[in-house]
């Protein structure tokens, strides 16, 4: 489903413009951002949870050579689905 799609059935849903419901849509992804930014994590209940992690540094192989590198700690970004999402769509 792509973003227009998206908008489309949600402002028939909701019997809002699209512009409503577009700039709603625009709110929850950075509300999402910024907490998870701030906080470490954001839920949307029903759906699931952005978390951000720390990865430790590691060693790791270059795949073309064989050789090892070392690959340095980072930052992710996961997104964990929630149970009831999974027994909804499994």
């Amino acid at each position: 489903m792509t973003k227009s799609e998206l908008l489309q059935a949600l402002a028939d849903k909701l019997g809002k413009t699209r512009k409503e419901v577009s700039e709603m849509l625009e709110a929850v992804v950075e509300l999402a951002y910024n907490e998870t930014k701030k906080n470490g994590e954001f839920t949307i209940p029903g759906l699931g949870k952005l978390v951000k992690k720390h990865r430790d540094a590691r060693m790791g192989r270059n795949p073309a050579t064989g050789e090892q590198i070392q690959i340095p700690a980072k930052t992710v970004i996961k997104f964990r689905v929630a149970k009831q999402a999974k027994d909804a769509i499994l």
